[in-house]
């Protein structure tokens, strides 16, 4: 294609959210580009070329000038060769002999057949992606949730389930437990990169190319995959096992849904009726094209999107498991969409931490939030003390209480304290287990040092 314009792309991946964002492109280009796949299956004939010359089967000079080639080739070319023969690992083969001697071109592709290649390069590609730019910004913002956490460890928050006021917690507290997800997904993603296999043993597997000439062809195709930093598996056909990129992809797709749930969480709290946390505005921005006043969280709805784009492309990942026999080309096109995910993956991440770090926490309006339940929150601890010192049925006894403050408005404490029914129970709490009803304040259970203490645990964990 000549003249190229974003604008004319198909998917909102390339025009939107990769090719104009230099952040991304800097990070990825070297894996999840078209030019990247060509210039990583180059790599793997280059690779290929250094094997067998420290093996004696070609010249050092013929390995060198193959892997001149390797880094002289051009998508371009490949694209016009494989228009032309229909193939494109032969064309990339042809278009690489062009580069060299008579003498080297017999060496370009020995023993090999496609998808000792594709399938190489494929995990070559897909673990330093990870490495090199999936795994650095998933740690800036597991950063900056540490960050967070440990600046609102002890701000006063009303913990909720089903939508509703549970007990009291700290915002640090629920954060914390982002720290601890995102933390685990990030030593998944880690392993599961280099658990990433290649292969060098021929059509079906069974390495009978190879062992024409090689007594030892699997310490050959050993050998050739830690020029690239892989290793082989146990067993493979024409094709790497499919579980390899599966559990990698699994690994990037359950922290794109802790993103998502934290971006949610985020999202949820900056309604007008909540207005706990804020995303910082700029300037000029504009929130609606009808209401001036409108400041919507549409960073935050912007990650949940993306992720209810992928999320649903792990089926194709796990349908690419089934090969028939040795081979058929039924996963060749899906796994052209696999860089797919990282990029969205790494959008959202970026995008997460640009907002994260920015994020605005009101403590004002979260105490007053936890204080418009006139004192509930500590129905809890009124019923497990009156059960403590021996009231036969003292989750109904609390219960009743419960329900004549909300029928009065009056605060639970003053209530449960007024009853003459539960005196004998009341008369023997604590002066301060009578502070905890009465000030729900001081009922977070161990929520701030809890919070610490994960953020301890995975900075270490992550050398941070």
């Amino acid at each position: 294609m000549t003249d190229f314009n974003t604008y004319d792309c198909v998917s909102p991946l390339d025009f939107r959210y990769y090719l104009p964002d230099e952040r991304m492109t800097d990070l990825l280009g070297d894996y999840v580009s078209e030019a990247a796949r060509v210039r990583s299956e180059a790599r793997v004939e280059a690779a290929l070329a250094r094997v067998l010359a420290r093996r004696g089967i070609c010249s050092q000079a013929v390995a060198d000038e193959i892997t001149a080639a390797a880094e002289s080739v051009t998508p371009a070319e490949v694209a016009e060769e494989e228009a032309r023969i229909h193939h494109n690992i032969r064309a990339l083969v042809n278009c690489m002999k062009n580069y060299v001697s008579d003498e080297a071109k017999p060496y370009i592709h020995f023993t090999f057949t496609s998808f000792d290649v594709v399938d190489t390069a494929t995990a070559w590609r897909l673990k330093n992606a990870a490495h090199e730019a999936v795994i650095p910004t998933l740690m800036d913002l597991e950063r900056t949730l540490i960050a967070i956490t440990r600046r609102d460890a002890e701000t006063l928050q009303v913990g909720r389930t089903h939508g509703q006021h549970a007990v009291p917690i700290t915002f640090g507290f629920a954060m914390a437990e982002y720290v601890s997800r995102l933390g685990r997904r990030i030593e998944l993603i880690s392993r599961s990169a280099d658990d990433l296999r290649g292969k060098i043993s021929g059509a079906v597997g069974a390495y009978n190319a190879s062992s024409l000439l090689i007594a030892d062809p699997e310490e050959f195709e050993r050998e050739i995959l830690a020029e690239l930093g892989l290793e082989p598996s146990t067993h493979s056909t024409q094709v790497v096992e499919g579980e390899f990129v599966a559990d990698y992809m699994h690994a990037l797709i359950s922290a794109f849904g802790v993103l998502a749930n934290l971006a949610d969480d985020m999202r949820h709290l900056q309604r007008t009726e909540i207005a706990e946390v804020a995303e910082e505005f700029q300037a000029n921005q504009v929130g609606s094209s009808t209401m001036p006043h409108k400041r919507n969280p549409w960073n935050f709805e912007n990650v949940k999107s993306m992720w209810k784009q992928f999320v649903p492309r792990m089926q194709t990942i796990y349908a690419d498991q089934i090969c028939e026999h040795q081979r058929d080309l039924s996963n060749s096109a899906s796994q052209r969409f696999l860089p797919e995910i990282i990029v969205g993956l790494a959008n959202s991440v970026l995008r997460m931490n640009r907002i994260m770090s920015r994020l605005v926490t009101d403590t004002d309006k979260m105490r007053s939030n936890l204080a418009m339940t006139e004192g509930m929150v500590t129905a809890e601890p009124a019923y497990i003390l009156l059960a403590a010192y021996g009231h036969p049925d003292a989750h109904e006894a609390v219960r009743n209480v419960t329900l004549e403050a909300q029928q009065t408005g009056r605060p639970m404490g003053e209530i449960l304290f007024a009853s003459e029914e539960l005196r004998p129970w009341l008369d023997q709490f604590t002066d301060e287990q009578r502070g905890i009803i009465l000030n729900p304040a001081t009922y977070t259970g161990i929520s701030a040092p809890k919070a610490i203490g994960v953020c301890d645990e995975w900075q270490s964990r992550l050398s941070l």
